[in-house]
């Protein structure tokens, strides 16, 4: 398929729409004063462009040996004007060019959010150069560079911990809420993000050849894919064609009527096959890879529909991909809202996920949170501060 495809831009594709509704609406309003003339020349004026650019578009697709769907359109609106009905060919150009344009929108949104996906990534890294640091594009990066990871940057490149430790939010990757801990020469995967202090990376892959350059791929090429209903549809496109074509001709001939025929040409349109399975599919990967989950490719997607049993790992659940707190455990003495108050109080000063949540949780339940000072954060340790005159200490617990 593809209407307008390398044809015209978004604003022609919208023009196109604007003639089409413009010649059925003002044709409907000539029809209603008793103007029948003028309304066939407005009906006629809104379908002509629509099947000028879609006819340039089957030829194009012709010379590069492609037969599609898009023949029946064209042929019913042809059809339509020649046997003087053009409120049939005007509506199946409406039809047909509203639906393009709404893929058109869909298309935009999913690239819209591939490169938000792709933004995530900074383009520069700072690499050392003996005792010095550099600025340097990630696609310069060569296994066995050495790099600063800088808090709260995502990894470029995929690498192993220099020294000391590090600690990651993986859930871009992994769906895991808690951050992990990676000490000296273990594994790092890009599209993680530094969630403590700052450390040094060795590069074990080019930026282009890393884990997340992998995944944006796939996505990529998922949304450019086809999926089987369409793919189907293009196989037996030619088998479908001449069918309706010979069953609009034996309407004819039988009935003695040739609006039989364009009655056949019009019904066949399959503008919901054509038009709503891309747009679903390219919304659906767009809108899943914005929430993390990848797709592989429009077939997977469509296969959700047959899905009746699902297997989920050996723990058996299924999380929100980020931490909250499920309960609280004091010892005699102490209060229950009155532990959480103080340590989210405290846990203000901290962008560590589970000091979020205790946060989120306080709030959730209507406590006063109190102003800490003199706070100090331990990547992997915990944070410790002043709450109420008190010193208060938060340790974290490892994942």
């Amino acid at each position: 398929m593809g209407l307008f495809t390398g044809l015209a831009t978004v604003r022609a594709r919208l023009l196109l729409v604007v003639i089409a509704l413009l010649g059925l609406a003002g044709g409907g309003i000539a029809f209603l004063t008793d103007n029948g003339a003028w309304a066939e020349r407005l009906w006629s004026a809104g379908t002509l462009p629509v099947l000028a650019a879609l006819i340039i578009e089957i030829f194009s697709a012709l010379r590069r040996g492609q037969i599609g769907l898009d023949i029946v359109a064209g042929l019913s609106m042809s059809t339509a004007l020649a046997f003087g009905e053009p409120l049939a060919g005007n509506v199946v150009a409406l039809m047909y060019a509203g639906g393009q344009q709404l893929e058109s929108f869909a298309e935009g949104r999913a690239r819209r959010e591939m490169t938000a996906l792709l933004g995530r990534v900074s383009r520069t890294a700072m690499r050392y150069a003996g005792n010095l640091l550099e600025e340097v594009t990630i696609e310069s990066l060569r296994p066995g560079d050495r790099i600063l990871v800088r808090h709260g940057e995502v990894i470029p490149a995929d690498g192993t911990v220099a020294r000391g430790e590090a600690l990651l939010d993986e859930a871009a990757l992994t769906g895991e809420a808690l951050p992990e801990r990676r000490l000296t020469d273990e594994e790092v995967l890009s599209g993680s993000t530094c969630a403590g202090d700052a450390f040094d990376l060795v590069v074990a892959r080019e930026a282009a050849e890393s884990t997340y350059a992998n995944i944006v791929r796939l996505v990529e090429t998922a949304q450019q894919s086809k999926a089987p209903m369409v793919r189907m549809a293009d196989r037996y496109a030619i088998w479908f064609l001449l069918f309706t074509v010979v069953l609009a001709g034996a309407a004819w001939g039988l009935s003695g009527d040739r609006l039989r025929a364009l009655a056949v040409l019009v019904v066949a349109t399959p503008c919901p096959l054509i038009l709503a399975v891309p747009v679903a599919i390219i919304s659906g990967m767009s809108r899943a890879a914005a929430r993390g989950v990848l797709v592989k490719n429009g077939g997977a997607l469509e296969a959700l529909a047959r899905i009746r049993t699902v297997i989920l790992d050996k723990t058996g659940t299924l999380t929100f991909g980020r931490a909250a707190v499920t309960g609280i455990r004091t010892v005699e003495g102490w209060d229950q809202d009155e532990i959480l108050r103080l340590a989210a109080s405290l846990d203000q000063a901290s962008a560590h996920v589970t000091a979020e949540a205790l946060v989120t949780a306080a709030h959730e339940r209507g406590l006063v949170l109190s102003s800490p000072s003199e706070a100090q954060e331990t990547a992997g340790t915990g944070i410790e501060g002043i709450v109420e005159g008190r010193c208060q200490t938060a340790l974290e617990r490892d994942p």
